[in-house]
């Protein structure tokens, strides 16, 4: 008995030495935040999974620290707390000139705005929305609204009321409801709502395809660490089970980014206008 303890201890000791020595001279320990698209019930349960296998993997473990709303998020965005983070793309622009954010991961699939109405509605086109209340998540959710509301007004000339009502699923709610005329949403998170609600909406307008949501680190995250995890993640892509876990986070094809390559357009949309400031 004795003897097997002695050896689980030792397996144990050699593993802790090797984990810490990997990482010396840095924590081993970061933080994670995840910008507020769904409840942080949902975010929990969805994203734990996968912080935990890549902290297995890596031997760094990521803490999750979720925000109830948008402004919360991007009020300790700006503080550059979060050592990582999940951010849409407007958010690694706001935080270039203060925290420098970099950005390291993205999905392979481009991120779409899109404008819904009930599948019965009299509205076939957003022109017949003017005048009428259109719901979104949160003023600076980019796709879903901040970059929609933008095309809206300017290229399509839409006048509205937006309502905002906090995540996607409460906007798709809402509008199966009739509580709103449309709502803005985009393409993954409309797809990955529930059939029988999805059945009852149909898109009436697509935004320009942009690069999606960046998983990015703060600066005085070690070069070393942010590899890591960047590698972490692309190597869940090969195999069953972590395909499975990246496809719960809507992240199901992970490829390297750039700000210079991916989010540096976004600087020329002049999105400033349209910022809403929001309460914490």
């Amino acid at each position: 008995m004795h003897t097997f303890l002695l050896k689980g201890l030792g397996r144990f000791c050699v593993a802790l030495m090797l984990t810490t020595s990997s990482w010396a001279g840095s924590p081993v320990k970061y933080t994670i935040s995840v910008v507020p698209q769904f409840s942080p019930a949902q975010l929990h349960q969805e994203w734990m999974p996968v912080l935990r296998r890549i902290s297995r993997d890596t031997g760094i473990e990521l803490e999750l620290k979720l925000l109830a709303s948008f402004p919360k998020f991007e009020a300790e965005l700006m503080k550059g707390t979060a050592d990582f983070a999940y951010v849409n793309p407007y958010q690694v622009v706001m935080t270039k000139s203060t925290q420098g954010y970099i950005p390291l991961l993205r999905d392979s699939q481009p991120l779409v705005g899109v404008l819904l109405v009930r599948r019965e509605s009299v509205f076939k086109s957003v022109y017949d929305l003017n005048g009428q209340t259109i719901a979104f998540s949160a003023p600076n959710a980019f796709g879903a609204s901040l970059y929609l509301r933008a095309l809206l007004i300017e290229e399509q000339g839409l006048k509205f009321t937006p309502r905002y009502l906090g995540t996607h699923p409460n906007v798709f709610r809402h509008l199966a409801r009739n509580d709103v005329a449309a709502g803005g949403s985009v393409v993954s998170a409309f797809n990955d709502e529930a059939p029988e609600v999805r059945e009852q909406l149909r898109i009436i307008y697509k935004t320009p395809e942009v690069a999606s949501h960046p998983i990015v680190a703060h600066p005085r995250v070690p070069l070393k660490v942010r590899d890591a995890i960047s590698q972490a993640f692309l190597a869940l892509a090969k195999d069953v089970a972590g395909r499975a876990l990246l496809k719960d986070i809507r992240f199901p094809d992970p490829v390297l980014t750039a700000y210079e390559k991916d989010y540096l357009p976004l600087e020329t949309l002049k999105l400033q206008q349209y910022d809403v400031p929001e309460k914490n």
